[in-house]
């Protein structure tokens, strides 16, 4: 069932935590879950949806008995927040009038933009609409991924492509994809790029590796060094070299021992 389950809801709660973090009795249930679903949509709306586009990836909710935290993973934070904080005091007030709560914004910047499976889809979308052509959208951002580090990146886009009248599917894909390996690290998106000509779905699949490795690979890494000898070096590449022995010097002619052989 693993390509058949959406990956991200195949790992939360085993690997991965809740995108929305609280609890509430049944009869404000669902009115507190048509709360989330409206900050998501205004969030995205305002920010991935209209230029200038600050590439919000995600965003959770947590809520206490006052008020609702929510955090913004972007790769602009600078945009999310404004000048002097301008922006993201102006999203806490329309959110505030929005769910009639208390709320608290913070932002968390995505250090590698090419390994969020959401940011990649939204930049595939955008090259589509400037009419770039797919293949070479896709094959772009697939190697921009695997550049920063990915372990394996799968594309899928479909529908009206290059124009055509019948729709199809185009997959790119490099790398592995364990899609039944839950201790996997696989994020995923789906993406709609409203073209001329249609709406093209876009799925993004990015392997980053086992969870917890990465953190692992950097604690056993080696220091590097700005500089190393070069004898230094040979010697990690080639193993320790046996000290060569002391040549002895040939006695000369005029040497007193070169006189008594000739005598």
């Amino acid at each position: 069932m693993g390509q058949k389950v959406q990956p991200v809801g195949f790992r939360t709660g085993i690997r991965l935590p809740w995108q929305s973090t609280w609890f509430a009795p049944k009869a404000s249930y669902g009115q507190m879950l048509v709360e989330d679903q409206r900050i998501r949509k205004y969030v995205d709306d305002k920010f991935n949806k209209q230029p200038p586009f600050a590439a919000v990836s995600k965003i959770e909710i947590a809520r206490t008995r006052n008020e609702v935290k929510v955090t913004l993973h972007t790769a602009r934070p600078g945009m999310v927040i404004g000048p002097r904080g301008a922006e993201v005091d102006k999203l806490r007030q329309d959110l505030e009038q929005l769910i009639d709560r208390q709320v608290t914004v913070n932002v968390i910047e995505i250090k590698e933009p090419a390994l969020d499976a959401r940011l990649a889809g939204e930049a595939i979308a955008e090259q589509m609409k400037k009419r770039v052509a797919f293949r070479r959208a896709m094959k772009q951002q697939t190697e921009l991924s695997m550049q920063a580090g990915a372990k394996g990146v799968k594309i899928i886009c479909s529908g009206r492509l290059g124009g055509a009248e019948m729709a199809r599917k185009e997959t790119q894909m490099e790398g592995s994809i364990p899609l039944h390996t839950i201790d996997a690290d696989v994020d995923y998106a789906s993406v709609g790029a409203v073209t001329t000509y249609g709406v093209i779905g876009i799925k993004v699949w990015i392997y980053k590796g086992k969870f917890g490795a990465q953190v692992e690979e950097q604690a056993d890494a080696p220091k590097r060094t700005l500089h190393r000898p070069r004898a230094a070096r040979r010697m990690d590449r080639n193993g320790p070299r046996r000290e060569a022995r002391p040549q002895q010097e040939k006695p000369s002619e005029s040497s007193p021992t070169a006189e008594n052989k000739q005598s």
